[in-house]
């Protein structure tokens, strides 16, 4: 029994042993197979085992790109690369192979210390950065980020073991806020990809634009490595150079660029308003010499509250300053004469809409001439209704190039709207309402006046210069686009402006600087509603804007400038900004204000002149230079006189002789002091009533009616200059 039970046992065991010799026999089989496999295959469960090997046993680098230096004309630099270092704390002792020389953080607390002043940080902090556990390195989060070289020299100079640092290259403006809308601004970005890597990428202005030629282009280099990563020696490599990002060149004068960047500066600190900017231009090429807006922004904090560069992207509506270019239009369709008159004031059209000047008792009949020194409204929708049609002022607006993208090197450029059609449309057009342009536009549209009627295109780029090997790679010039206007069209409409700017009395007399030789004109837009139809009329809803060429003789610049919203609605703030900027230009360019020699004073003291002959009392004020003579009457003798005798006059003071002319009518008071109308009125008995204060501008009889007892005249009084 037990012999069975033994026979049974051993084959039990045999049973056993043979089941698992065939599992091992097919478990190595398996293996084999496997083996097979991956020798054989190139591929395995979708992974590529060649890339896999590769990838453990090679190494590709990126070599970046260094980011081209924007410049200004006088090579000042206006955007460039600066080293950046990020900090790291080696925590694994395994880096260590020799103790005497340790290269990792081997006293926490002490290096905690002394880093904490340095990077801003409180000790505790730094110390939670370098106890983490089961980590070969630590940062240091964004106080450990865009270190200087001073920072990274400082903390070099502690000598702390384990401390090591990362360069990397950001983007930095050295003169700050200075062009900051058309500079832009570029910022480190990691790009996503292949090669995931840390790059400055253009966001806006200039940098955007040519973000591309800027950024050059990243290199890279493949090598053989060990274990530990490093490069086995006398191993081949792969090697793709960088190629560097292109220098860029501006037409920006830096100097005058700065005159700009101060008269927007000191006016923020005389008025508030919503935006200021002023753009200047080369009369004779189109470069851009200066372009700023405020309030603007340091590109190295973009601590910007606008995106967009008023200069170029947000159109609005620019007033009057369109009128010379209405002038131009019909001057260049042969139906101008400047001394055809017109009633000023205020218009109506068939429809019934009051369209009036900006100042509404107008001026009388004035003539064409007159009216654009005066900025009269009226004067355009006589001049349009006469002469023009839609068609014609459309077309011409858009030869000179709105309503169109300039393409000045620049994102985001807007083109403006000429949307109109019907009569009231069409006259609005005509002094700049109901339209939208943008300052660029301006510029571009005024160039004709310097350069013989030809339309220059603006720009931007000097050149444009491969730093390796100095080469120019593009270089800007002078564009002529076509001839837009005549000799005598140009020479008509600067002659205008000098009477805008320097006659009497004219809208653009805040201009007028004595000797300087500034000429243009000025414009007052009212704000559209954006919450209905119409505009707004508060007395600060303006947009007052200024084209101006200087000096007018041998033009170096033109002018555009324009405030949105000026505190109160005063202007001053716009007149000094300019008046600033032309008196540094001076300076700047060398030219001496001419000294106009201003008219000798004379004083004379009169005598009684009444019972006279009225041609020997002028013959006697004339000989001892009294000339500002106001004759009433076609009497032949003088029966009253202001000032009365024994008083002294100066040539600079008017003497008023009344005769015996027994048909005396209303006199022509315009543009007479208050005091000076005031006094003649009441010589003739008549009773004066004023309305505001300054000069006449506006007188409820008219001129030549006939002067009855206890009559009264109203008289309307304005500044002495006002704009339009």
């Amino acid at each position: 029994m037990a012999a069975k039970k033994r026979k049974k046992k051993k084959r039990n065991n045999v049973r056993y042993s043979t089941i698992i010799i065939i599992i091992a026999l097919f478990c190595f089989l398996l293996m084999m197979g496997r083996l097979l496999q991956l020798g054989l295959s190139s591929t395995i469960d979708g992974t590529d085992l060649k890339q896999l090997a590769s990838k453990r046993t090679t190494k590709t680098e990126t070599l970046t790109a260094k980011r081209g230096t924007i410049y200004s004309s006088n090579s000042d630099v206006l955007a460039q690369n600066v080293s950046s270092y990020k900090l790291i704390a080696y925590l694994s002792p395994k880096r260590t192979e020799d103790k005497n020389r340790p290269q990792h953080v081997v006293d926490k607390e002490k290096t905690a210390k002394e880093l904490a002043p340095i990077l801003s940080m409180e000790e505790a902090e730094v110390l939670k950065y370098l106890n983490k556990e089961n980590v070969y390195q630590t940062e240091f989060g964004s106080h450990g980020k865009g270190l200087t070289e001073l920072t990274k020299n400082k903390i070099e100079a502690l000598n702390l073991p384990g401390l090591d640092f990362i360069e990397s290259y950001q983007r930095y403006y050295p003169k700050g806020d200075f062009m900051s809308y058309t500079l832009g601004y570029a910022k480190n970005k990691v790009e996503e990809g292949k090669n995931s890597k840390d790059t400055i990428v253009g966001e806006m202005g200039l940098e955007l634009y040519y973000d591309k030629i800027l950024r050059g282009e990243d290199g890279y280099v493949t090598y053989q490595k060990d274990l530990k990563g490093y490069k086995i020696a006398d191993t081949n490599e792969v090697r793709k150079d960088a190629i560097e990002g292109k220098d860029i060149y501006l037409t920006i004068d830096s100097n005058i660029q700065f005159f700009v960047e101060q008269a927007l500066h000191q006016a923020s600190e005389e008025a508030h308003f919503d935006w200021f900017t002023m753009v200047v231009a080369d009369a004779k090429t189109g470069k851009t010499l200066a372009m700023s807006t405020s309030p603007s922004f340091d590109p190295n904090k973009r601590n910007m509250t606008k995106y967009l560069d008023q200069t170029i992207s947000s159109p609005y509506e620019p007033g009057s300053t369109m009128k010379t270019f209405t002038y131009m239009a019909a001057m260049e369709n042969g139906v101008y004469d400047g001394g055809e008159t017109f009633y000023s004031g205020v218009y109506r059209t068939e429809d019934g809409t009051e369209i009036g000047d900006w100042n509404r008792n107008g001026w009388g009949t004035i003539s064409f001439d007159r009216g654009y020194a005066l900025s009269s409204n009226t004067g355009i929708i006589n001049l349009i209704k006469r002469h023009m049609n839609s068609a014609m002022l459309r077309q011409y607006f858009r030869k000179l190039g709105f309503g169109s993208k300039t393409g000045i090197s620049l994102p985001n450029e807007e083109g403006g709207k000429l949307g109109f059609k019907y009569e009231t449309e069409v006259y609005n057009a005509g002094f700049g309402q109901g339209i939208t342009t943008t300052p660029m536009q301006n510029i571009q549209a005024l160039t004709p006046l310097t350069n013989d009627g030809m339309l220059l295109k603006p720009y931007l780029v000097e050149k444009i210069v491969d730093p390796s090997t100095e080469e120019v790679i593009f270089e800007g010039k002078r564009k002529e686009i076509e001839r837009v206007a005549s000799t005598t069209t140009v020479s008509k409409i600067k002659a205008l402006m000098d009477e805008t700017v320097n006659g009497q009395g004219n809208t653009g007399a805040g201009y007028k600087m004595e000797g300087y030789g500034l000429i243009g004109k000025t414009g007052t837009a009212q704000i559209a509603n954006e919450n209905g139809g119409g505009y707004m009329h508060g007395e600060e809803d303006i947009i007052s804007s200024f084209s101006g060429i200087y000096p007018k003789d041998d033009p170096k610049v033109i002018i555009y400038t324009s405030v949105k919203r000026p505190s109160g609605g005063n202007q001053r703030v716009i007149w000094n900004a300019v008046k600033g900027l032309v008196v540094n230009l001076s300076k700047y360019y060398g030219y001496e204000p001419i000294e106009e020699k201003g008219e000798e004073l004379v004083q004379y003291q009169l005598s009684s002149f009444v019972n006279k002959k009225v041609e020997d009392v002028k013959q006697i004020l004339n000989e001892h230079g009294i000339s500002n003579q106001v004759v009433i009457g076609s009497g032949n003798k003088v029966i009253k006189q202001y000032p009365e005798s024994s008083a002294t006059v100066t040539n600079k003071e008017k003497v008023f002789l009344i005769t015996n002319d027994s048909n005396i009518t209303v006199p022509d008071v315009m543009n007479f002091s208050s005091k000076e109308a005031t006094t003649l009125l009441n010589l003739l008995g008549i009773k004066v009533k004023k309305e505001g204060k300054g000069y006449v501008s506006s007188q409820n009889i008219p001129c030549g009616t006939a002067i009855t007892e206890g009559m009264e005249m109203t008289l309307t009084l304005n500044p002495k200059f006002s704009e339009g």
